[in-house]
């Protein structure tokens, strides 16, 4: 068995231990890139919140070393909570919904949204990516449990395959043709008109907003910069 084939296979097995809330609280953009940075050696065992003391017990059994407290740098583990949205706030601007690593979120563009309480993790994400504030978390009522965890895995999954064929499909696509001169000239005499940006230009703001909503939820925790993986 090869090295890069061992460290797979332990990653693997690293990724069935952890809560798969995609949360970043470790510094990482997701709980494979954290699986991953384990098994290479290159994260402790004890970055995940949302695994609590139960789950570094998991992870330290299978690797065969000592558990660690929770790091503090991390967060707290506060158990399992929801995000519930109040809808008579919510100004349809559909960021909650790009910043949602398993498509919890539902809604159009300027119309009010709502939270699918089945698929929501409680990762948090959609809090710093609402410009009005009007997302809350609220106590689920229930435990995590391993068969939400594997659910999730699933749902990102699926999530990323989704935005992957997206990015591929605007990067395929042509752009809009540009405005012709006398057209521009005629309608804005006295400014320079750009030609409209095409779905790819689209789809570049669009990850850099997830980026930034990344950025801004680790800095409301206090957490490290981001590490390895793919932006969900």
């Amino acid at each position: 068995m090869s090295d890069s084939l061992s460290g797979a296979r332990l990653a693997q097995r690293i990724d069935a231990l952890l809560p798969q809330t995609q949360c970043t609280q470790c510094g990482y953009d997701g709980c494979r890139p954290y699986a991953d940075a384990i098994a290479a050696g290159e994260a402790e065992i004890n970055r995940c919140p949302p695994g609590g003391t139960a789950g570094v017990e998991a992870l330290a059994q299978l690797l065969v070393r000592p558990a660690l407290p929770l790091d503090p740098s991390c967060g707290d583990f506060n158990g399992f909570h929801l995000a519930v949205i109040e809808e008579k706030h919510c100004i349809g601007c559909t960021l909650c919904i790009a910043a949602c690593p398993v498509d919890a979120i539902v809604g159009a563009n300027k119309r009010m949204h709502t939270v699918l309480e089945d698929w929501c993790t409680g990762c948090e994400l959609c809090l710093p990516a609402c410009p009005v504030d009007c997302i809350a978390m609220v106590p689920a009522g229930r435990d995590w449990q391993r068969n939400d965890a594997d659910i999730s895995r699933q749902r990102h999954q699926a999530s990323q395959t989704r935005r992957q064929r997206l990015r591929q499909a605007s990067q395929q696509a042509p752009a809009l043709p540009p405005i012709p001169a006398t057209a521009a000239t005629a309608a804005h005499p006295s400014s320079d008109v750009p030609a409209p940006a095409g779905n790819a230009g689209t789809d570049t703001r669009k990850r850099a907003v997830i980026a930034d909503v990344l950025a801004r939820a680790r800095a409301r925790r206090g957490a490290p910069a981001t590490q390895s993986g793919d932006t969900p």
